[in-house]
C-alpha cells in the first residue's frame, strides 16, 4: 500500500495579508527586519503578490515613509515593525499621523503566545503603547482570528476620519499552513462622500449669509477632501478672509486666491488677534484647534466668546472640542458644501462684494510687500528663506512641473515664505502638493519623502517628478539614515537644509515663554542667557553634504550666499530630474546677519532681521496682529519702519 503523498502547503496565515494589498493596490510595505516579521517580509519575495519591501534603518523612518505613501495615494500606508523597541521608536510619528488623520496600518509581531506572560526578550504589551495614538489597536488571539482581524484594521484605517491602526501578531500565528482557498474577500470600502443634515445647512447658510464680517478656517479634512474650489466659492459668496489651521499637513486652500491669509498664528495673542473684528467663524475641517506653544486662561480663550462659530467636517471629535457652536454640520466636505452654497447665493449675503473687493486690493498690496522683502534679501551677505523659495517657485514654474511636485515643509522656522511663493494654487498643484503634519513631533520629513516619491500615481492626479524636502538642520539630524534608503531605492530626492546652527524654534519658543511669564507675578521665571549654549550646534560645524555621502548620498553643496541660491537650486533640480539619485544642499541661513534688538513689557530681545522684515501672510489683519515697529541704530522701538515710502512692515506679535 502506498503512502499517501501530500503536497507541501504553498500558502500560510501571513498571505491574508496580502490578498488585502493586492485588492486594494498598494504596493510598499515598509519596515526595519527583525526575527520575528521575516514570515511577513518573505512574502514580498513572490512576484505574484505584487508588493515591495522598503527597509529603513529606524522604525519612524518606516512610519514616517508609509505616512508619505499614503497621503499620495489615498490609501494605508503599511508597516511591519519589531515587538517593543518597534513600536515605541515609532510613537513619534505614530503621534503625527494621529494627529494628521493618515491612514496606516502599523503591524508588529509579538513574541511567541505561549511565551508571552513569562516575559521574554522584548515583550510587553504592545497594544497599551500604541492605542493612545490609534483609531483601534489589538492583538490578535488565534491564528484563525487573522482574517477578521486584518479586513477590519485595513477597513478602520479608512473608514472617515482616516487614522492609524495598530495590530499586534504573535509571531508564530503569521506561519499556520491554510489551504489554498482561504483568502480574504477584500476590504469593506465606506464612503467618506456623505452629506450633512439638510436642516443643518439651512441653519449655518442663514448664519454666514446674515454674518457683518465672517471669517472661514480651513483644517486638513478640507485638503484631503480635495474641497479648493467649493470653498473658493464660499469664501467668494460670502467675502471671507481664509485662514487654514497651524502646521497644516497640506495646502488647505490655494495661494493664488485672494482670500488666502496663510496658517493661523502661534501665539494666544495672535490667534485672538485673528477672530476678534469677526462676528461669525466657519470652522471647515478644523481639527488642530489649540497650536500655540504657550497658553494663559487668563489671558483669554483662543476664540473670543462673542465671535459665532458654525462647524463642518466629518469628524464629530472635532465638533465643538474646545468651542460652543451655534450650528454644526456632520459631513463630507466636498460633498456638502455645494449644498451650502446654493442656500447662501439664495440669500444674497450683503456687503461681500465690498469684503471681495478690500481682499483682492490687500492681495496686490502683499505682493508688493513680499517683492520688497525679497529684493532687501537679496542684499544681505547672508541666506534669507525667502531666496530659496523664490528659486524654487521659478525653477518649477519654468520647467512646467507645477502639477508634478511635491514640497515637503519642515524647515519650522521658516515656513512663511515656502507657503507664499511655491506654486501651490489652481494653475496645477493640488493640496496634496504640499506635506506637512499637524503633531510637530520632529523629524519626519525626511522619512516622508520617500514615500512621496516611491507614488508616481496619487489620489487627487498630481505627479511625483520633483519631491523637494526643506528641512532644518535640527530636525534632519533625527534621522539622516534616511539618505541611505533613498540611495537604496534609487530615489532622486531635493534636499534642502535649512542650516542656521542652532534649534532657532526653541529659540523662538523660549522667547514666547519669557514674555509670557517674565515677569508674571508668581512666576518671574527668565533664564540665566536668552541665547544659551545648549541651543546651538556650531561646536563642531555640521557638514550634511559630507553626513549624507557617508549613507550613499553623493551629490551635493554647500550654500553660503544669496547670491549663489538660485544656480544651486537648478543644479539640484537637474540632478534630480536626469538621474537616480538625490541632491541635498546646504543652505547656510542666516548665520552672520546682526540680530535686531526689540523690548517688550520691560524685556529685552533679539530678533533675527529677516523676520522683524518679513511682510505677513495674513495682511487682512495686518493692523491688529503686528505691532508697529521700527529700526534704528540697530533697535527695534516704537513707531514705523519703511523700508521705503511706499511699503512699511511690522514685527510680529510673536515677540
Amino acid at each position: 500500500m502506498k503512502k499517501e503523498v501530500i503536497a507541501p502547503p504553498t500558502r500560510w496565515t501571513r498571505d491574508y495579508l496580502f490578498d488585502i494589498l493586492k485588492d486594494l493596490g498598494i504596493q510598499y510595505i515598509f519596515g526595519v527586519p527583525g526575527t520575528n516579521e521575516i514570515p511577513l517580509i518573505d512574502g514580498t519575495s513572490y512576484p505574484d503578490n505584487g508588493v515591495k519591501y522598503i527597509e529603513c534603518l529606524h522604525e519612524n523612518i518606516a512610519i514616517g515613509a508609509a505616512m508619505g505613501s499614503a497621503r499620495m495615494t489615498g490609501k494605508p500606508g503599511v508597516l511591519i515593525v519589531h515587538v517593543t523597541p518597534g513600536i515605541a521608536h515609532s510613537i513619534g510619528n505614530l503621534f503625527n499621523a494621529h494627529r494628521s488623520q493618515m491612514p496606516l496600518v502599523v503591524l508588529c509581531c509579538q513574541q511567541q503566545n505561549e511565551l508571552v506572560t513569562q516575559e521574554p526578550l522584548l515583550a510587553s504589551n504592545l497594544v497599551d503603547l500604541a492605542k493612545q495614538y490609534t483609531k483601534w489597536a489589538h492583538e490578535v488571539r488565534t491564528a484563525e482570528e487573522m482574517p477578521l482581524v486584518l479586513q477590519r484594521a485595513f477597513k478602520e484605517a479608512m473608514a472617515p476620519p482616516n487614522g492609524p491602526v495598530f495590530v499586534s501578531i504573535p509571531w508564530e500565528f503569521t506561519m499556520v499552513a491554510i489551504e489554498e482557498n482561504q483568502k480574504i474577500k477584500g476590504v469593506t470600502r465606506i464612503s467618506p462622500h456623505f452629506t450633512g443634515d439638510e436642516g443643518s445647512i439651512k441653519e449655518t447658510a442663514s448664519l454666514l449669509a446674515n454674518a457683518k464680517n465672517p471669517l472661514i478656517v480651513a483644517g486638513d479634512a478640507v485638503g484631503y477632501a480635495d474641497a479648493w474650489t467649493e470653498i473658493q466659492q464660499l469664501a467668494e459668496l460670502i467675502g471671507a478672509p481664509v485662514v487654514l489651521q497651524s502646521f497644516s499637513s497640506v495646502a488647505n486652500f490655494p495661494n493664488n486666491d485672494c482670500h488666502w491669509q496663510g496658517e493661523l498664528p502661534g501665539s494666544q495673542a495672535g490667534v485672538q488677534g485673528v477672530f476678534k473684528d469677526h462676528d461669525v467663524a466657519f470652522l471647515i475641517g478644523f481639527g488642530a484647534q489649540a497650536q500655540v506653544a504657550v497658553f494663559k486662561y487668563s489671558d483669554g480663550a483662543l476664540i473670543p466668546e462673542d465671535v459665532k462659530l458654525a462647524y463642518l467636517t466629518n469628524n464629530t471629535w472635532d465638533i465643538a472640542k474646545n468651542f460652543y457652536g451655534e450650528t454644526a454640520i456632520l459631513g463630507d466636505i466636498k460633498s456638502t458644501l455645494p449644498l451650502l452654497n446654493n442656500y447662501i447665493k439664495q440669500q444674497k449675503p450683503k456687503g461681500a462684494d465690498i469684503r471681495n473687493k478690500k481682499l483682492k486690493a490687500l492681495d496686490v498690496s502683499r505682493a508688493k510687500q513680499w517683492d520688497v522683502y525679497y529684493k532687501n534679501a537679496m542684499k544681505e551677505p547672508d541666506i534669507w528663506a525667502v531666496v530659496i523659495a523664490k528659486a524654487l517657485k521659478e525653477a518649477i514654474e519654468s520647467r512646467k512641473l507645477v502639477n508634478n511636485y511635491v514640497y515637503v515643509h519642515e524647515a519650522v522656522s521658516d515656513g512663511a515664505p515656502f507657503q507664499y511663493y511655491l506654486p501651490l494654487g489652481t494653475n496645477g498643484a493640488k493640496p496634496i502638493s504640499y506635506y506637512c503634519v499637524a503633531g510637530g513631533s520632529l523629524g519626519w520629513s525626511m522619512p516622508a519623502s520617500l514615500g512621496i516619491k516611491l507614488e508616481n500615481k496619487t489620489s487627487q492626479g498630481i505627479g511625483t517628478k520633483l519631491v523637494i524636502n526643506a528641512v532644518g538642520d535640527g530636525s534632519s539630524l533625527f534621522y539622516p539614515q534616511t539618505w541611505w534608503t533613498a540611495a537604496h531605492e534609487k530615489l532622486p530626492i531635493l534636499y534642502i537644509i535649512t542650516n542656521n546652527q542652532e534649534y532657532h524654534t526653541l529659540q523662538l519658543g523660549l522667547q514666547q515663554v519669557v514674555a509670557a511669564y517674565g515677569n508674571a507675578p508668581g512666576y518671574g521665571w527668565k533664564p540665566k542667557t536668552m541665547d544659551p549654549d545648549y541651543l546651538k550646534l556650531e561646536r563642531p560645524k555640521l557638514d550634511f553634504v559630507s553626513l549624507a555621502k557617508a549613507f550613499g548620498g553623493e551629490h551635493g553643496e554647500i550654500v553660503l550666499t544669496a547670491d549663489k541660491v538660485k544656480e544651486a537650486v537648478e543644479r539640484g533640480i537637474n540632478h534630480v530630474l536626469n538621474t537616480e539619485t538625490s541632491y541635498i544642499l546646504d543652505m547656510r541661513i542666516a548665520s552672520n546677519t546682526p540680530p535686531l534688538v526689540i523690548k517688550s513689557n520691560g524685556d529685552t530681545f533679539t530678533v533675527d532681521k529677516r523676520y522683524a522684515l518679513q511682510p505677513p501672510l495674513n495682511i487682512f489683519y495686518q493692523d491688529t496682529l503686528m505691532k508697529k515697529s521700527s529700526v534704528k541704530n540697530g533697535s527695534l522701538k516704537t513707531g514705523e519702519f519703511s523700508v521705503n515710502e511706499n511699503v512699511s512692515f511690522n514685527l510680529p506679535s510673536l515677540f
